[in-house]
């Protein structure tokens, strides 16, 4: 075996995750209040850079980072929410189902998961800007019901107890010389409900209140599954009531408050600030004008007269030096990102201009991968630049990802449908039910399929549950004892 040694002269290419690489990608993924935090940080460390202020003015100055908007009014639309949700005119998914039974019993109040069509009234309707938090009204509670003393001090142990709800940990231990302090402090605050243990301790309270807190009550609250289940049998067994009577107890258990403390804010809620303003514009391409808001740029000014020549050490002008590449580099990155942010809202705009015009039912199937082809860039650059972006458009202001939606192929060979216009098609259908009976999922899926919508009974059970939708066993009951009450 004979072994030797050579030197050999390669040529090729690979890509290298330069320190400026890598924050470039971070500065595409961050939304708002981490640009800022980050644009913030970078200001205190280099001594070129200054951050403006959003309320100042753009001067005509070729140091600017983040260029004027396509638009000149950058004005929110009418339409427009604060709050995020995808679809402001009531056709977007229903809100978080809560696997205990008791819990959905939170939705049933409000009607939420009978199909009756009541969304919950959002915090901006229900308690007018201004108003206290939740722990500064509980406060003022405790100071009107004990007044002052070793009582009310005591009270005020069970301010930090206090969730969003507005109940006490379920877990708090209570001395029993504690016990009588808080039952009056449950009978006499406001909101009735407020500083209860459980969700049936603060039915029960509003229920006391109104003098309706007998045996037979008692009794369903004791078993708040069933009648989240809609089990009228078994609690017809166990109080001795008809299906008639068990149904009107849950009509007025729904018109109960079951998160008394949902009125108020344990921290001031965050508004969403879109990046981009969609606006409808028959000369422009689609129908549909896309410009980016300024206020979601920050914009970063360099001082070129800090960074000018002057005596000093070495170290001095290397340190300039390095801070002068830095900004330049900042600047074009700020640039990329706004330019890369506005060409995939285009894109998006342009695929689901019927969502825009028509609403939800009108969503078209689309995935981060048609996008990324669509503008040429890869399909990670997609999810980074829609993940926390946020579009103001007629139909409130809805997230980036929230366009993005899996397809259903159509039975007849047609265009595909979106998962969430077929959702919207199961809330119809559903809310559609009368006299005629009740529809299983079998049924539902026979009437999509006639309606050109392929898709399984597993899929429509699936599709059922996400929405907070009762099966057809539980719907049914509740029908029949309507029936029997009427």
């Amino acid at each position: 075996m004979n072994l030797s040694m050579n030197l050999q002269a390669r040529q090729s290419q690979s890509l290298t995750m330069t320190p400026q690489l890598l924050q470039s990608i971070r500065l595409l993924q961050f939304h708002h209040v981490e640009l800022l935090a980050f644009l913030q940080r970078e200001a205190d460390g280099n001594p070129l850079l200054e951050l403006v202020p959003a309320a100042e003015p753009a001067p005509p100055s070729p140091v600017e980072t983040i260029p004027e908007p396509v638009a000149s009014d950058p004005a929110p639309l009418s339409g427009c929410r604060d709050d995020g949700a995808a679809f402001s005119d009531g056709t977007g998914p229903a809100g978080e189902r809560h696997p205990d039974a008791a819990e959905r019993l939170l939705d049933l109040a409000h009607g939420a998961a009978s199909g009756a069509g009541g969304e919950p009234a959002s915090w901006e309707e229900r308690v007018g800007e201004g108003l206290p938090s939740l722990h500064a009204h509980a406060m003022g509670e405790i100071a009107e019901v004990f007044g002052g003393g070793d009582e009310r001090r005591l009270a005020e142990y069970w301010l930090a107890d206090l969730d969003a709800s507005g109940f006490l940990f379920a877990d708090l231990a209570l001395p029993p010389e504690m016990a009588p302090l808080l039952r009056r402090l449950q009978d006499e605050a406001e909101p009735a409900g407020l500083f209860a243990r459980s969700l049936e301790e603060c039915l029960a309270i509003q229920l006391r209140r109104r003098d309706r807190l007998d045996p037979v009550m008692g009794c369903v609250l004791a078993n708040l599954p069933l009648l989240a289940r809609r089990d009228f049998a078994a609690l017809s067994r166990l109080t001795g009531e008809s299906e008639a009577e068990l149904l009107d107890i849950l009509s007025e258990i729904r018109s109960l408050d079951p998160r008394p403390g949902s009125a108020f804010s344990l921290a001031p809620p965050a508004a969403v600030l879109p990046d981009a303003v969609v606006t409808q514009d028959a000369g422009a391409p689609g129908g549909w004008r896309v410009a980016l808001n300024p206020e979601a740029f920050p914009r970063l000014r360099i001082r070129l007269e800090a960074g000018a020549p002057r005596s000093g050490s070495g170290e001095e002008r290397v340190f300039l030096a390095q801070c002068r590449q830095s900004a330049g580099w900042l600047q074009r990155s700020l640039e990329g990102r706004a330019r890369t942010i506005l060409k995939v809202a285009d894109e998006i705009v342009r695929r689901q201009g019927a969502f825009l015009a028509r609403g939800g039912g009108h969503l078209r199937p689309m995935t981060l991968m048609d996008v990324a082809e669509a503008v040429g860039m890869h399909e990670s650059t997609i999810s980074r630049v829609t993940a926390g972006k946020y579009l103001a458009t007629p139909r409130g202001t809805v997230e980036m990802k929230a366009f993005f939606s899996g397809a259903i192929a159509a039975s007849d060979g047609g265009e595909a449908h979106s998962a969430e216009s077929v959702k919207l098609r199961i809330r119809n259908l559903v809310a559609a039910e009368g006299a005629g009976g009740v529809l299983s999922d079998d049924d539902i899926a026979a009437r999509l399929q006639g309606e050109g919508v392929e898709l399984a009974r597993r899929t429509v059970a699936k599709y059922r549950e996400a929405l907070g939708i009762p099966s057809s066993v539980q719907r049914r009951r509740e029908m029949k004892a309507r029936r029997l009450a009427g």
